[in-house]
């Protein structure tokens, strides 16, 4: 226990070591707040002088760097303005060349940018009336084609492949043929055939047509390839050499669009064409097969000039061959004769008659001899007989300069 003395009421109390401890906190806590309070508020002023002296030596100096200022900047201001002075020539001086070369620059822009705008406004020009020319020719096919769809769906195709022919019969076909197939008795029959023949009636080029339009479908038969193997039948059927369907199917496919179709794989000789590739298509192969003609006369003209040749060597050969026969007899039965004579005297008779038919075969043989002539050998062989003419033609204008 602990006495404690109120200084208060000078009364003594007994309190235990914590009570004690608390008191003796509290005392010290106020003592505490109380010294804190006061060093605070010390310690306040002495900031707040500090502050007012910090501030008054902050004013004054303000005041003395701001007067510096204030001349540093009058200075620089003057610094400055000399400095652009001398920057303004010095750009000036190095500015005036560049600008003068800008300025040529810029009028050769200006006449390249001239230049390119009439260049420009001419193709621009030139490829509007190109445009223009383009679409007047596409226009002018479109009207030609429905024109043409036109006429061919109500005059038929055929009639107007016919028309285009007889258009041209008199100055390029004059001596072909070109009808329409109307013999059926072979069970078939197709819408036309060409033939032509030369000045001898020697046949050079036959070829069997098919026209087919739009309207000539059916259900089961649309395209091109659905009339080829009747096409095939008609021209066997007419002995044609060439087939050939004319026709409008299948408008958008560019393989018949673009030309002649050959069809030679899938049958002989044959074609498809467009309508406009009719008459270029019988001249083409015209022109072909007269070609191949004029090389067949040639070869038939040099096989008759080979048999020519080959008659006069036979005939050569017969005459030969004869003589050697007459010889042959006369010289065994001279050498008989002979023999008789040698033998016996007695056959003198019996040889003069032997000599007689010995000297009869000598005169045989030599008629024969004589009787072979230029004339005689080359009776039948036109050839040869030209051939000695135009030597002896050569030997008398010889003789005649001699």
């Amino acid at each position: 226990m602990q006495e404690v003395n109120c200084p208060h009421c000078d009364q003594v109390f007994e309190m235990d070591a914590a009570g004690y401890a608390d008191i003796l906190n509290q005392v010290r806590g106020v003592e505490f707040e109380k010294e804190l309070h006061a060093r605070l508020k010390d310690a306040e002023e002495k900031h707040k002088m500090a502050v007012e002296l910090a501030e008054s030596k902050i004013a004054e100096q303000k005041n003395t760097e701001f007067v510096n200022k204030e001349k540093q900047i009058e200075r620089l201001k003057a610094e400055l303005a000399s400095a652009e002075m001398k920057s303004q020539l010095a750009v000036k001086d190095a500015t005036n060349p560049l600008e003068m070369e800008i300025t040529k620059l810029a009028h050769q822009i200006n006449s390249a940018e001239n230049e390119r705008s009439l260049l420009k406004k001419s193709l621009e020009d030139k490829y509007v009336t190109q445009i223009k020319d383009r679409e007047g020719e596409i226009e002018r096919l479109r009207d030609f084609k429905a024109k043409l769809s036109t006429k061919m769906l109500g005059e038929t195709l055929e009639l107007h492949c016919e028309n285009e022919f007889n258009t041209l019969r008199s100055i390029a076909f004059p001596n072909a043929y070109f009808e329409k197939d109307n013999d059926a008795s072979a069970g078939t029959k197709g819408d036309y055939v060409f033939r032509e023949a030369d000045e001898n009636g020697t046949e050079f080029i036959s070829i069997m047509f098919e026209m087919k339009n739009e309207g000539d479908t059916t259900a089961t038969k649309k395209k091109n390839e659905d009339f080829l193997e009747k096409l095939n039948k008609d021209r066997i059927a007419k002995k044609c050499e060439f087939a050939i369907l004319v026709s409008v199917l299948e408008a958008d496919n560019d393989l018949y669009n673009n030309g002649i179709v050959d069809k030679s794989h899938r049958h002989p000789n044959m074609y498809v064409i467009r309508p406009q590739f009719f008459i270029p298509m019988i001249t083409l192969l015209r022109n072909a097969a007269m070609k191949s003609l004029k090389v067949r006369n040639e070869l038939a003209f040099v096989k008759e000039q080979n048999i020519d040749i080959t008659n006069f060597e036979e005939d050569l050969e017969n005459v030969q061959t004869g003589f050697a026969k007459n010889y042959d007899t006369a010289k065994k039965q001279f050498e008989e004769a002979i023999k008789s004579i040698d033998a016996s005297i007695s056959d003198l008779n019996k040889v003069k008659d032997k000599l007689l038919r010995s000297g009869n075969n000598y005169r045989l043989a030599n008629d024969k001899i004589q009787g072979v002539s230029i004339k005689k050998l080359t009776r039948q062989n036109p050839t040869m007989k030209a051939k000695f003419d135009a030597l002896k033609e050569g030997s008398e204008d010889g003789n005649q300069l001699n």
